[in-house]
């Protein structure tokens, strides 16, 4: 039950995250687009990522509400915090120029602590689809791990 109940709050969480970053993003368009465009790595596919990203949070954060592909979401998230993090890190130790992506509250954080906040995000989802994971049965018949 608590194993359900962390589950529920963890899913929870990451959409929330993901409908804040994507909102936040849309609301600010133009900015979002033009720092895309300033980012050595993402320049020559920003127009394309700046809508790309957005609808892919939704998207991730409606996955996770729904509790038939609550899995799938938190894959789709460790994925993306994992392009996130990628990204962000690459920055910081090959770019001089750090033109800040994110949206809302995100945009007072360092970029190291926004790294740090994405692994955190990161084990979160992580951390979910292991608790999704159902227990499989054990050499006597019943649940639970195998001895």
């Amino acid at each position: 039950m608590r194993f359900l109940i962390l589950q529920e709050a963890i899913a929870s969480l990451l959409a929330l995250v993901f409908v804040y970053a994507s909102v936040s993003k849309l609301i600010d368009f133009s900015n979002f687009n033009l720092q895309l465009h300033q980012s050595p790595f993402l320049n020559p596919l920003a127009w394309w990522i700046a809508r790309l990203i957005p609808s892919t949070e939704l998207i991730i954060a409606g996955l996770l509400i729904i509790k038939t592909s609550r899995l799938q979401g938190l894959f789709a998230s460790v994925f993306l915090m994992s392009l996130f993090t990628a990204y962000l890190i690459a920055m910081l130790h090959f770019s001089d120029y750090l033109p800040c992506t994110c949206g809302g509250l995100l945009e007072v954080l360092s970029w190291d602590t926004h790294v740090v906040f994405n692994i955190v995000l990161l084990i979160l989802s992580i951390t979910g689809i292991v608790l999704f994971t159902p227990a499989k049965p054990a050499i006597n018949g019943t649940t639970g791990s195998v001895e």
